[in-house]
């Protein structure tokens, strides 16, 4: 894995004709394997280390569940896409509150390793998409059976789970206006 191809690691909404199998297959030799995320991050971010009854943050899921939400989002692997995509997650539960949120952030720019913490800018995306998340139609986005829209086209998995493309491409023009300088950013509409 070089940094250069997690930098390039991207499948843009617009390539919503490419099967969430294919999507997912093209990360495979970039992505990490769970075991190499800092444990930090692993029992913030993954359902495994809740206590049982006892959700730690809304919307928490495993690796694999996680990379199909970046295709299905349309974001790479960045910072703002990484932000982008765990707030919109969350926000999907519609079960983020304020406090949640902050602590989160607390988390995300202070506590992670540095490779691993958000910018100011990276955590307003982040909050940014838990609202999005939130006023969206689509279901749970850390609930569903992913296995089951495997052969599906990105398209159709998107319409499948009420995942509304008008409201992320409006997003992601706001986005590009509002970090000129962000190559995550500024790629988003290809």
């Amino acid at each position: 894995m070089s940094l250069e191809s997690v930098r390039r690691w991207f499948v843009p909404l617009s390539r919503g004709d490419l099967r969430l199998a294919d999507a997912k297959a093209s990360l495979a030799p970039i992505g990490l394997p769970q075991d190499a995320i800092p444990l930090i991050v692993q029992v913030v971010e993954n359902p495994w280390f809740d206590l049982p009854g006892v959700e730690i943050f809304s919307g928490a899921t495993n690796l694999d569940d996680h990379d199909y939400i970046h295709a299905l989002l349309g974001r790479g692997l960045l910072p703002k896409d990484e932000a982008f995509v765990l707030g919109f997650t969350m926000g999907s539960t519609n079960r983020v509150g304020e406090i949640e949120e902050r602590l989160y952030g607390l988390f995300a720019r202070y506590l992670y390793p540095k490779a691993y913490r958000f910018s100011d800018d990276d955590f307003q995306v982040y909050k940014d998409a838990v609202r999005l998340g939130y006023v969206s139609d689509c279901r749970s986005l850390a609930d569903v059976d992913y296995s089951r829209l495997l052969d599906l086209t990105l398209d159709e998995a998107r319409a499948t789970l009420g995942i509304e493309k008008s409201l992320l491409r409006a997003y992601y023009e706001i986005e590009k206006r509002r970090y000129p300088e962000s190559f995550e950013s500024q790629r988003l509409l290809e």
